[in-house]
């Protein structure tokens, strides 16, 4: 990773994750990848805003503040104020960049990204397509800036790592003057994440990335797979926006786009319902009224029947995709479970390989209940492809992103 860096570069890299009324973040040395504080900062702009601040630096104990913080400039000023109280304060001569998640990058932005006033313009209009993400991610680059404008802030996007798709996986079939004029096309997300379980799997495997194929499954509230060929993603299975794919925890996934127009028609339904329908209101909460694994496997084991379907279709979707990417990768060598359910819910991971035993897949029992802080093989000596639960941290790959720019351009 410091590969060809100079010695003299700062080794902190603060990055910040800055959703709506959130910011979360977490300062590294990179040096030894090691974090010295993480925290959290949420319902900005209520009246119980809370900060939750650890040191990790010395063994430092949590500290908590409540109250309101009005918007994003006072949660950053607040964040820099308990990094301060550790000695790790935002004027320190040893932070060498702040590194900013950015959901959408479009096709423009392919790789890690100093932020200057051409890259904030282009975040500001692919708005239309991340109408919920990239406006908050714009208001924590900006105050960053406004904070240490002589620091690099650098753009580290979800869509980056899936820009690697072919034409063929990436274009949906409707008429290509339509679709380039709405910049209409499939982008993916969650792409810090699939980039790094890729890379960790190939680790864990003993191999190079360039040499093995995995089908990544990141499964949370959000859940989203791709297919990774030898480093790079060759398809993914969100789209143009987080919605389609996988069953997840609000949101519908795939789905006939036709259902759209009988809502409008015969529903009564406006656009506004309809997406509110899709990306809050359906997935496992719209099947059985909950979006925690943990609750509905609990309402299994008790004899009830709506959560068990609602676990069903969820597996089937994920199964599908399992065999669909597969298909499309000739050859896998791995197929790696990641995220909140991912990593903790081994009914999930264990229902949704079983039967796929001629493609080479299988769970140990054992292996799969066993609970593990670090990436882990679940299947069998005897299988073809190997099953691996691999925790992500999309942070240390924005960090590492980060760091490695701002090295290279140094």
């Amino acid at each position: 990773m410091s590969d060809g860096l100079r010695p003299a570069l700062p080794s902190r890299v603060l990055v910040l994750n800055s959703g709506s009324s959130s910011v979360k973040y977490q300062l590294l040395d990179m040096r030894d990848e090691r974090r010295l504080a993480v925290g959290l900062v949420e319902r900005i702009g209520e009246q119980t805003s809370r900060l939750k601040h650890t040191p990790l630096l010395g063994g430092g104990e949590p500290r908590e503040r409540t109250g309101p913080i009005a918007d994003h400039k006072a949660a950053l000023e607040a964040v820099a104020e308990e990094l301060a109280a550790d000695g790790l304060g935002l004027d320190s001569p040893e932070l060498a960049a702040i590194g900013h998640r950015v959901v959408h990058g479009g096709k423009h932005f392919t790789e890690p990204t100093v932020v200057d006033d051409a890259v904030l313009a282009e975040i500001e209009r692919l708005i239309p397509v991340a109408p919920l993400h990239n406006p908050a991610n714009l208001t924590g680059i900006r105050t960053a800036q406004a904070l240490r404008p002589d620091l690099p802030q650098v753009a580290v996007f979800d869509t980056a790592f899936h820009t690697t798709m072919p034409e063929s996986a990436a274009r949906y079939a409707i008429d290509v003057e339509t679709a380039d004029a709405h910049r209409i096309r499939r982008y993916g997300f969650h792409g810090t994440s699939h980039a790094y379980v890729s890379r960790a799997t190939a680790k864990l495997l003993g191999k190079d990335p360039s040499e093995v194929n995995v089908i990544v499954l990141h499964l949370g509230n959000g859940a989203s797979a791709s297919a990774v060929r030898g480093g790079k993603c060759v398809d993914t299975s969100m789209g143009l926006t987080p919605l389609e794919g996988l069953v997840m925890g609000t949101r519908s996934g795939d789905m006939d786009p036709a259902v759209i127009f009988h809502l409008m028609r015969v529903g009564g339904m406006s656009a506004d319902e309809i997406d509110t329908l899709l990306n809050k209101k359906s997935g496992l909460i719209g099947l059985c009224g909950d979006n925690d694994m943990r609750e509905i496997r609990r309402r299994i084991d008790e004899g009830d029947e709506q959560a068990r379907l609602a676990f069903d279709i969820y597996i089937h979707r994920l199964k599908k995709y399992i065999g669909a990417y597969y298909a499309v990768l000739g050859r896998v060598d791995a197929v790696a479970f990641t995220a909140g359910v991912g990593e903790n819910a081994a009914p999930v991971r264990e229902a949704a390989v079983a039967g796929l035993e001629e493609l080479g897949l299988a769970v140990d029992g054992e292996l799969n209940a066993a609970r593990g802080d670090g990436p882990r093989l679940i299947s069998p000596e005897y299988a073809r492809v190997a099953v691996a639960v691999v925790p992500t941290d999309e942070e240390l790959e924005i960090a590492t992103q980060t760091y490695a720019l701002v090295g290279k351009n140094s």
